[in-house]
């Protein structure tokens, strides 16, 4: 029983890395699209919003590929 809850103790800290990791990829494209958008002066942020989409799409893959991951130990 000990050996569940370890293995349930585990699941739990890796999705919880997974949100944090979440964040920091979509906060650092968004600081790199800030910067290339005050140094191109552009009338709208282009580079901000693609970074961050790119961010976000990173982020998704990079999660799933982790569940996975998961979900492929428990077997």
């Amino acid at each position: 029983m000990d050996k569940n809850k370890g293995s349930q103790l585990r699941k739990y800290l890796a999705l919880t890395g997974i949100a944090f990791q979440m964040g920091a990829i979509i906060f650092l494209c968004a600081y790199v699209g800030k910067k290339l958008d005050a140094y191109y002066v552009l009338e709208k942020k282009w580079f901000t919003m693609g970074f961050i989409l790119f961010g976000v799409a990173s982020s998704l893959y990079l999660v799933i590929k982790q569940l996975n991951k998961i979900n492929n130990s428990e077997k």
